[in-house]
């Protein structure tokens, strides 16, 4: 690995840190666009990459810092997790077998409808 892949990697990180403990997003919205514009990654390797930071504890600072603040729901977090679980597998297979080109596009879309979510209906 070069200095500078090193480096794209790193401030990636630090970019997707900051902006999950600042407003709660990092992997998908962050990570994997970064990881095919700046790294050339395909779609899938991409993906699969930013959800091996879900391994690891690697929000647990910024999860200690909300808790303390009384902004966790222990509850919630349980039944999220079930739910991600599930999901997460179901949709790592729909995704392994659509093609890099459909998925790319129906993460643009959902990315687009997010956002146009939060401007136009935020209240």
């Amino acid at each position: 690995m070069s200095t500078q892949t090193f480096l794209i990697i790193i401030i990636v990180g630090l970019v997707a840190g900051i902006l999950s403990g600042l407003v709660g997003i990092g992997g998908g919205i962050i990570i994997v666009p970064a990881l095919i514009f700046f790294l050339g990654f395909g779609q899938h390797q991409a993906q699969g990459t930013s959800l091996g930071i879900l391994l690891l504890p690697a929000g647990i600072f910024a999860v200690i810092n909300y808790y303390k603040q009384g902004y966790i729901d222990l509850k919630v977090v349980f039944i999220l997790f079930i739910g991600f679980l599930i999901g997460g597998f179901l949709g790592s297979k729909i995704s392994l077998s659509l093609s890099e080109t459909t998925i790319k596009k129906i993460f643009a879309v959902v990315l687009v409808l997010i956002a146009g979510k939060m401007l136009i209906f935020d209240k």
